[in-house]
């Protein structure tokens, strides 16, 4: 009885009853199913041409699997003004998810959901001084 109860409850998370094999011991995955339900990470390029462009942005990082490249350039060119806008809501958005917002370069922002940080020279620094006073690590090399 208590077996039936655990695969009922796997199968319906997995969607196919198929994919669960019960032992006494363990419940052991079909290594196809967790292949077909672990989400994925995609990286994405987006291009802000005006204010409205954001909107494409925020719902592809709202998703939580999505790290977008962004081009600042177009709007840049046309409306600095709306472009800092831009730029203000998609800091709020982004850091209201926990996720992380940096800028590389003159006309490129890079965005990540709750899932992924982006890594600063900063961060470089305080784990250098960290592992110095440990003694545990040797400096980061900056390249």
């Amino acid at each position: 009885m208590p077996m039936n109860k655990l695969r009922n409850r796997f199968g319906r998370i997995l969607k196919n009853p198929g994919d669960v094999i019960l032992t006494e011991d363990y419940v052991e995955l079909n290594q196809e199913a967790r292949k077909k339900h672990a989400p994925r990470i995609l990286v994405r390029t987006f291009r802000l041409h005006d204010f409205e462009s954001v909107k494409e942005i925020l719902d592809s990082i709202r998703e939580g699997y999505t790290i977008g490249l962004i081009n600042m350039l177009p709007l840049k060119d046309k409306d600095s003004i709306g472009l800092k806008r831009a730029i203000d809501k998609l800091k709020k958005t982004i850091e209201a998810n926990d996720g992380d917002i940096a800028a590389f370069g003159e006309h490129w922002l890079v965005v990540t959901p709750g899932i992924a940080k982006v890594y600063r020279a900063s961060m470089a620094k305080a784990e250098e001084a960290e592992g110095m006073e440990d003694g545990t690590s040797e400096p980061v090399q900056p390249y």
